[in-house]
């Protein structure tokens, strides 16, 4: 019972992979990672814009209860221009600043001006006061867009989808 040596070759070699067979597991992977890209850049471009949304009504929210709260004229400062919002008011150290994440942009602040060179708009908040019925119009880098605007009648910040132009 002797085993030839050229039996041994071939069950040894049957036991690797062989170099094609990983260059198509490779080629495969690398395809599905093309199909799914665009998919998952989307889906990470509406988190971003759904965060900043939500980042921005809570922004609001908050200066428009220190004033009623603290009986205190909080100024709000929008910039397009440097993609952020700001809150000051008289007492001593009290600033706020909220920067849009980055694929997030402030588009316009409404209403609109006939001058629309104002950046960055103020606005005003008074204690016991009718809140000043402003929105921020963001859009992300596919263009999707939300505006958050302040309710006069509840003084609440409410999202909404502005329709296509």
């Amino acid at each position: 019972m002797r085993t030839s040596s050229v039996g041994n070759r071939s069950r040894t070699g049957a036991r690797g992979v062989t170099l094609l067979e990983m260059m198509v597991v490779v080629a495969i992977i690398a395809l599905l990672a093309g199909l799914t890209f665009p998919a998952i850049s989307a889906g990470l471009d509406s988190v971003r814009l759904s965060s900043a949304t939500n980042s921005v009504a809570s922004f609001l929210n908050s200066a428009l209860n220190r004033a009623d709260r603290r009986q205190e004229v909080i100024e709000l400062a929008v910039s397009a221009r440097e993609n952020a919002l700001w809150l000051h008011s008289v007492e001593p150290g009290f600033e706020r600043k909220l920067e849009l994440p980055e694929g997030v942009r402030i588009e316009e602040v409404l209403p609109r001006l006939p001058q629309p060179d104002q950046d960055p708009r103020r606005f005003l908040l008074l204690p016991d006061g009718t809140p000043p019925g402003i929105g921020i119009q963001i859009a992300n880098r596919r263009g999707a867009q939300r505006i958050v605007r302040v309710d006069p009648t509840t003084g609440l910040p409410e999202v909404e989808t502005p329709e296509s132009r």
